[in-house]
């Protein structure tokens, strides 16, 4: 009686309106419902529930995931049409298409189960794993995290909170860095002589991840690090800022320092922010209906407005908003910028130094301007940094342009030049599904949809975390050593 009462039930025998709530509870990737499309007559075949205009069950499910999604959910009619004509008219691979915007500058969820997010410094790397937080490389002004006796770390290394917490997000910049918690709390370490960490002791540096008392009540998504300042964005869309304040990047209006972080008042209209991006002395913010708006130096024409002049306020860049493009993800490189739009182009603006705005000459833009070279590619990350940028496309496969300087590129045949004017694939990658894309001053880093890692370019400080090798010219796997306790870290650190 009791195991006929516990019987194992199939879920081809559940009726169909159970199995669309259970496709439809996004707890499913667009690759796991393509699989169950391909492996079952129940997800592939034809059922009264949904309108005939859909192949599946499994591609109705796909439909709703999409228009319950919120970047899907807040663009034009038209941006939503171009980007279904982008996917070929399958609603599967829209769906994975705003999946994978979402994990590439979020955390990415591996094949394993576990979630992983890489963020390059200057001249360290940070890495989410399972929700613990690991730095390698020079823990210049207390960077890193470990404590004023730590100057380097050569693998990666675990960082220790006040109290157990779960990291959410990361940035890293020149001399500090900031976490998110998945409390929404923020932790800051590193220099704060400028109040870039939002404390008021600017005496030393901050060794040990310090909780940012001012944003108490104030649950936060994401940070950004500039040179010496910190963007915050909470849940509710608002951004608040701290730091120096010398080219109005802090977007308040005036050019005076804040040593504690104060929200910015948007002009009316605008809605909620839903990303912000930090270049050294600039910021560039997405608005939930696709504006974008920059303040901060104007140096290099970073803020897209055509000009170099400084803006103190947020101010929207005209050439999206113009035509009608709805952006979904920026990127502030050191002296360029670049843009994802809801249709999976990309547009770059700024210096156009050894090719990194790759348009194939080395001018100078000065507004946004369409990377024609990758038209036909549909991509899902932009990175930029100092005269380099890299594109992920939704099929993993990763796009590199700029410098080629100490290998950062990830291209070992350098040839008669230094620089590639045009966006061009990275061979070395091409067996791998990469899902997020972070690069330094000199060294970049990937994470694959497997939860493996591999870093390329300058290793002097350890920053691949590599303890062996001073440089890697092509991608080399990163291998990360689970750390259990503090007697396990110190033999990683010098």
């Amino acid at each position: 009686m009791a195991t006929e009462r516990y019987r194992p039930v199939s879920i081809e025998d559940l009726p169909s309106h159970l199995v669309l709530e259970i496709l439809s509870s996004r707890k499913l990737s667009a690759i796991d419902l393509l699989h169950l499309e391909l492996t079952s007559r129940t997800f592939g075949g034809s059922h009264e529930l949904y309108p005939h205009k859909f192949r599946s069950l499994v591609d109705f499910a796909a439909y709703q995931l999409c228009v319950s999604h919120s970047v899907y959910g807040k663009m034009e009619w038209n941006a939503q049409r171009g980007l279904f004509d982008r996917c070929g008219g399958k609603w599967k691979r829209v769906l994975r298409f705003l999946q994978s915007v979402e994990q590439s500058s979020d955390m990415v969820e591996t094949s394993a189960g576990n979630q992983m997010q890489i963020t390059t410094g200057r001249y360290h790397t940070l890495l989410i794993s399972n929700s613990s937080l690991y730095s390698c490389g020079s823990s210049l002004c207390g960077v890193l995290g470990h404590g004023p006796e730590t100057k380097q770390c050569v693998t990666f290394t675990r960082i220790n909170f006040p109290s157990p917490a779960q990291v959410v997000q990361v940035s890293a910049s020149h001399n500090h860095a900031a976490f998110v918690m998945q409390s929404g709390e923020v932790f800051t370490c590193g220099d704060n002589s400028s109040f870039c960490c939002g404390h008021k002791d600017t005496n030393r540096p901050i060794f040990r991840p310090r909780l940012v008392e001012a944003l108490k009540g104030l649950p936060c998504k994401q940070v950004a690090t500039g040179l010496n300042f910190t963007v915050f964005l909470t849940r509710q869309g608002h951004v608040y800022t701290c730091g120096a304040n010398t080219h109005g990047q802090l977007g308040h209006g005036d050019t005076i320092d804040s040593p504690a972080p104060k929200m910015i008042e948007l002009p009316e209209g605008i809605g909620y922010i839903v990303q912000i991006a930090a270049g050294p002395s600039y910021v560039l913010a997405v608005a939930d209906n696709g504006v974008v708006y920059s303040f901060g130096s104007g140096s290099h024409f970073c803020l897209g407005h055509g000009e170099q002049h400084d803006e103190f306020q947020p101010r929207a860049i005209q050439t999206f908003k113009r035509k009608g493009i709805h952006v979904v993800r920026v990127s502030a490189g050191d002296e360029h910028a670049v843009a994802l739009d809801s249709s999976g182009y990309v547009y770059t603006w700024g210096k156009g130094y050894c090719g990194a705005l790759g348009h194939g000459d080395e001018i100078d833009k000065t507004t946004p301007e369409l990377l024609n070279k990758l038209k036909s590619h549909l991509a899902v990350q932009v990175c930029a940094r100092k005269r380099k940028t890299f594109v992920l496309g939704d099929n993993g496969s990763v796009y590199g342009c700029g410098w080629m300087g100490f290998g950062s590129l990830g291209f070992p045949d350098r040839g008669v030049s230094d620089k590639i004017l045009r966006p061009r694939i990275l061979d070395s990658l091409r067996a791998h599904h990469v899902s997020q894309i972070s690069t330094g001053l000199y060294h970049t880093v990937v994470v694959t949809n497997r939860g493996k890692l591999f870093g390329f370019g300058d290793n002097e400080r350890a920053q691949l975390g590599h303890d062996t090798l001073r440089g890697c010219l092509e991608p080399t796997e990163i291998f990360i050593q689970e750390m259990v306790d503090d007697v396990d870290i110190v033999p990683e650190c010098v």
